[in-house]
């Protein structure tokens, strides 16, 4: 059997992936994505899968580390917690069974928390009556509603991270009412012993590397990518669903904000986005959670010896 799993998080822009490649290569590890975007096939610059990371130059010779749970479904559909754990818990049993060490990486709080602590999940249907009664509801009345569901089901899913738009705060409030009606036994899958690192990065140095790696991405094409995704047939909802990149683009494409407003709007997004990110694991450690921080601002060698130290 392989070792015990290394789980690598922290927010958006704080270098993870190329941390738990230069990890993976040292270690012989693969690496499972934690992120609930990178699951899409051709939503690549918005989600920042940067697939380049996973490429390392070792002296002459060119390194691939094997990674999972990307590019794994089709835009316009909706992945969800339950099929990530179900989807983690196969690579991991997989990569255990040939003795490799599997390297756990992403932001994604929930679905990290889910499968370290072995979430007992159920299945649930959408509700098309529930949906007609909350789509004239704004975000904020959305939001209370969840709290007060939460609090009756003591449920810490659903964090504001990942409920940053109405049809994903309806679909929480479809779980979480689902869940209050229907208890019943759920699938059990064990927790997974873990080592926790994460790389904590100064506010001020993320904000820059944020605004830096979205102008980037801008030149990139990732407008383009979002409009292939749009000639393709997708809804323009089910863009604005995923968030972010995706939410903000395709508003300025179908002429709802000018370009300045995009980038302004989206900017602040995501340095918002990096800032749930970062409470929620806060409230992991609270939760009983160990997370070792290393500075991100180290050369690399460095963070990956400190965590071989950690590991070993």
């Amino acid at each position: 059997m392989a070792k015990q799993m290394i789980t690598i998080l922290g927010p958006t822009a704080s270098g993870k992936t190329p941390l738990a490649a230069a990890l993976a290569e040292k270690v012989g590890g693969e690496i499972i994505s934690a992120d609930s975007r990178q699951v899409y096939r051709r939503m690549d610059i918005g989600t920042g899968k940067d697939l380049g990371d996973y490429i390392l130059k070792i002296k002459d010779e060119i390194v691939k580390i094997p990674y999972h749970l990307i590019d794994i479904c089709e835009p316009g559909t909706k992945y969800n917690l339950f099929q990530y754990q179900q989807d983690f818990y196969d690579a991991y049993q997989d990569i255990c069974r040939r003795g490799v060490v599997p390297i756990l990486c992403g932001g994604t709080g929930l679905y990290i928390e889910a499968v370290l602590k072995g979430y007992k999940l159920s299945p649930v249907p959408q509700n098309p009556e529930l949906r007609q009664r909350l789509e004239s509801k704004s975000l904020e009345e959305l939001t209370e509603m969840l709290v007060e569901l939460k609090e009756k089901n003591g449920s810490n899913m659903h964090n504001k991270t990942d409920v940053d738009s109405c049809q994903r705060a309806i679909r929480a409030i479809e779980i979480e009412t689902y869940n209050l009606e229907h208890p019943m036994p759920r699938r059990e899958l064990p927790p997974v012993d873990s080592l926790i690192v994460g790389v904590h990065i100064d506010r001020e140095q993320r904000r820059e590397k944020i605004s830096r790696r979205l102008k980037a991405r801008l030149e990139e094409g990732m407008i383009d990518e979002v409009k292939a995704l749009l000639a393709e047939g997708i809804p323009s909802e089910d863009l604005l669903y995923y968030g972010l990149e995706y939410k903000f683009v395709t508003e300025y494409i179908i002429g709802n904000t000018t370009y300045d407003e995009m980038f302004q709007h989206l900017e602040i997004a995501i340095h918002q986005f990096a800032k749930r990110q970062m409470t929620w694991f806060r409230g992991m450690e609270r939760r009983g959670f160990k997370i070792h921080w290393i500075d991100a601002m180290q050369p690399m060698d460095d963070k990956v010896k400190e965590i071989l130290a950690l590991w070993q």
